[in-house]
């Protein structure tokens, strides 16, 4: 069988892995416009899914949720750890608009620890915050977890090119499998209005002694990553397209965290970055359909609209996607 992958973002290449995973004989090969400026890149990476997202049943939803928090769970555990990113994470998440806000539908009976901060950790941070959780969970570093799934995916002999694509349609002729990880590009290539850019700018600050990560509200986030590298937001600018940095947002980025948490101050900026999520109104698509092409058929599906939780759910939905595109596969054998 031959696969076309479309997509080299994180949803993208966690689909290749698994298509090699479960089709040991497929002849797969990942095309993007850009394999090293995708919105992945921009993203803190921490595990941690917020209650808007949504598949389209719950039953499907937390399944995608706990098997992405097996993969990378599993990847941490294994000697490959340091080379793809990932590691454990501990910290706190504080609110004063209701003791809601610091609680997770989709996390608590998921990670090892979800409980409620006590009073002196309350004294962390600065702020008279009423309310108050701290939990333990996966951290993916995305600047080497990306570049370590394209190196996995090449030693499997899946080719890796460059190429930008106006039609899905077009691939039919040549592929039998198409998979379509285009994130926001779905919205013109599928021509799907419920996808909407929500903007994200964020700092990345050298600052050693910061080890746990802590949320004022969710407008307000510090997250370490690898290398000492930590993670100042942010922003969610709905419908904003807008990929320039604004200096005002990372002044406001930059006093929303010191304030939370003074001892940033002394922080060097190492970047700045800014990100479009691709959101998608009522639910995530994870469909499979039939494309034609004059006499050429192919079974196309499609895996995108993450929003923001991209890096935590692409391996469930990736897994999610292939079953949907092997049953595909079957009833049409069986057609015949």
């Amino acid at each position: 069988m031959k696969v076309a992958v479309v997509g080299g973002g994180i949803i993208g290449l966690t689909t290749a892995l698994q298509l090699k995973h479960e089709l040991h004989n497929a002849e797969v090969t990942v095309f993007a416009s850009d394999f090293d400026d995708t919105v992945s890149h921009v993203a803190a990476g921490i595990f941690r899914v917020g209650s808007s997202y949504s598949g389209r049943t719950e039953k499907i939803t937390r399944e995608w949720i706990r098997e992405s928090y097996e993969y990378y769970d599993d990847i941490r555990k294994s000697q490959e750890s340091s080379f793809a990113g990932v590691t454990a994470v501990s910290g706190y998440i504080f609110a004063n608009s209701s003791p809601e806000a610091v609680k997770n539908y989709w996390m608590e009976e998921l990670v090892p620890i979800y409980r409620r901060a006590t009073n002196e950790e309350f004294q962390l941070v600065e702020g008279n915050w009423k309310y108050g959780s701290f939990f333990t969970t996966l951290l993916t570093e995305c600047k080497l977890h990306l570049p370590w799934a394209r190196r996995k995916l090449q030693e499997t002999g899946t080719k890796l090119i460059t190429k930008k694509f106006n039609t899905l349609t077009q691939l039919a002729t040549e592929w039998d499998l198409i998979m379509n990880c285009t994130g926001l590009g779905a919205r013109s290539l599928c021509n799907d209005k419920r996808l909407v850019a929500i903007r994200g700018q964020v700092l990345k600050v050298k600052a050693p002694w910061v080890k746990t990560f802590f949320y004022g509200e969710l407008d307000t986030y510090i997250i370490p990553g690898f290398d000492s590298i930590v993670t100042l937001g942010g922003t969610r600018n709905f419908d904003s397209e807008n990929i320039k940095l604004c200096p005002h947002d990372s002044t406001a980025i930059r006093e929303r965290c010191e304030n939370f948490l003074p001892v940033l101050k002394k922080a060097q900026v190492v970047r700045e970055e800014v990100g479009l999520r691709p959101h998608r109104e009522n639910n995530v698509r994870v469909e499979a359909e039939q494309i034609v092409n004059g006499f050429s058929k192919a079974i196309l599906v499609h895996n995108y609209g993450h929003g923001g939780y991209g890096v935590c759910t692409a391996p469930g939905t990736a897994k999610y996607a292939v079953n949907l595109a092997k049953e595909m596969h079957k009833s049409s054998i069986a057609k015949l």
